[in-house]
């Protein structure tokens, strides 16, 4: 008997979220383009054609057994229908090319409706995959929160105007919750089972800004889907270890977290407030670039060290586009069954590579280096934004300061980072010194200290 003849994955996961017993773990892969790869289609065609998607859905479901997942995982769906241009790639989303307030404090005012942008792609594959599969696997709507919503929609000029003009970004805030409970509202009636609200800039701010900015939005939001009584989860990409108790008073039913962040202790915050919490395998040094055994290990010494109560093992994030395959098919098994898969993994060592990786003699650069070390720019939010906030910098200092992004989905980059001691990304170095670690510098600050830094030359 297979396990998916022994469980229904959709009720396992819903009294997960219930907060109920369960027997095993729930398990959740976040294949958003990745699922593109099971059928040999790239990231632009499952996102634009509903046969594309929804064949590629039933290949994530038929190979990785979830109890739940996605219908869609991009967070420019309601940034093109708001008038955001999209740079398009083969293997990622797509990335929001331009923002269509960054030169006016305009507030828009119109909300999305189901036959613009690809939403009707989108509410199409979700009807279909509610038919075939959603009696046995709890489906996802996932809408872009409205922070990242918001920067969207104004750009890197968002982080400054939280301090030049707070009214206005609560305002511009407030429109975005509403653009939310839209897209929610759709979602809902195309089936879906929980409403994940994926906000990656979240730890790109502080508690205090979290509290004056996100709180209200964010508890109406889950507070409406509630009186609904529709389920609820908060995804957060990067370190968001400071906002891990202020995004529990928003009361989510979840919250999901990637490899920035400890699990163990997130948990022991999450549990407190009786919130399910989700993750956090690696995605890059673990699913994409690590071995089966990798991947397996990760799963049963998780469980181990994990109460199950209240868990959902999941990705950090969205799935990397060539993630391999056995990889995956190697978390979902051992999740089934992990007492054999410890046994598997009992004495296996991941190797260790040796890279020869050379650190730049900062002090006899002839102009300040600026190193961006992000997950990846082209699929993660917070490293976009990051990444802009510095490029922006470095193009208004005229050739005074060079810059280099390191992306980890490398591995001498990996090896890089580790030599270098950085722990939580995306950050930014100057002259080998973090300076922005999982915040996104304002561009006066920015410059200020890099001003510093030709200063010290010049001295």
């Amino acid at each position: 008997m297979s396990d998916r003849q022994r469980h229904n994955g959709r009720e396992l996961l819903l009294a997960a979220l219930a907060h109920e017993p369960v027997p095993t773990v729930p398990w959740v892969p976040f294949a958003g383009v990745h699922a593109g790869k099971l059928t040999g289609m790239d990231a632009t065609t499952v996102l634009t054609d509903a046969n594309a998607l929804v064949a590629s859905l039933h290949q994530v479901n038929a190979l990785y057994d979830p109890d739940g997942q996605p219908v869609v995982f991009d967070l420019q769906l309601e940034a093109e229908i708001l008038g955001c241009e999209l740079a398009w790639a083969n293997k990622a989303p797509p990335s929001v090319a331009t923002h269509p307030f960054s030169n006016t404090k305009a507030l828009p005012d119109a909300l999305p409706e189901r036959h613009q942008g690809r939403l009707p792609i989108v509410l199409e594959a979700m009807a279909r995959m509610k038919a075939a599969v959603g009696d046995r696997t709890a489906l996802y709507g996932l809408i872009c929160g409205p922070l990242t919503l918001a920067s969207h929609l104004r750009g890197t000029e968002l982080f400054m105007d939280m301090f030049d003009d707070p009214d206005y970004v609560a305002a511009l805030l407030a429109y975005t919750t509403r653009v939310n409970e839209r897209m929610a509202e759709l979602y809902v009636e195309a089936g879906m089972d929980v409403i994940g609200c994926v906000d990656p800039l979240v730890s790109q701010v502080s508690p205090r800004t979290f509290r004056s900015f996100l709180d209200a939005p964010l508890r109406s939001l889950f507070g409406g889907l509630r009186e609904r009584g529709v389920l609820s989860s908060l995804f957060v990409c990067g370190d968001a270890t400071k906002n891990i108790e202020v995004m529990c008073q928003t009361a989510p039913d979840a919250i999901y977290i990637d490899e920035n962040i400890d699990l163990v202790m997130a948990k022991r915050i999450t549990d407190e407030h009786n919130i399910t919490i989700g993750g956090n395998i690696p995605l890059t040094t673990v699913m994409l670039l690590g071995s089966q055994q990798d991947n397996i290990k990760w799963v049963v010494d998780t469980l181990e060290a994990v109460d199950p109560h209240n868990y959902i093992l999941a990705p950090g994030c969205d799935m990397p586009y060539d993630c391999p395959i056995d990889n995956v098919i190697g978390v979902a098994q051992a999740v089934r069954d992990p007492e054999r898969f410890r046994a598997v993994v009992a004495h296996y060592q991941a190797p260790e590579i040796d890279y020869q990786i050379e650190i730049p003699d900062y002090a006899s650069l002839r102009k300040p280096l600026m190193e961006v070390f992000t997950l990846d720019s082209d699929t993660c939010a917070a490293c976009s934004y990051m990444l802009s906030a510095a490029q922006r910098a470095v193009s208004e200092m005229a050739g005074q300061v060079d810059m280099v992004e390191y992306k980890i989905t490398v591995p001498e980059n990996i090896a890089r980072m580790k030599k270098m001691g950085i722990s939580n990304l995306p950050c930014i170095l100057v002259d080998g010194v973090v300076a922005f670690s999982s915040i996104i510098p304002g561009n006066r600050e920015l410059l200020s200290l890099l001003g510093h830094a030709i200063s010290r030359r010049r001295g």
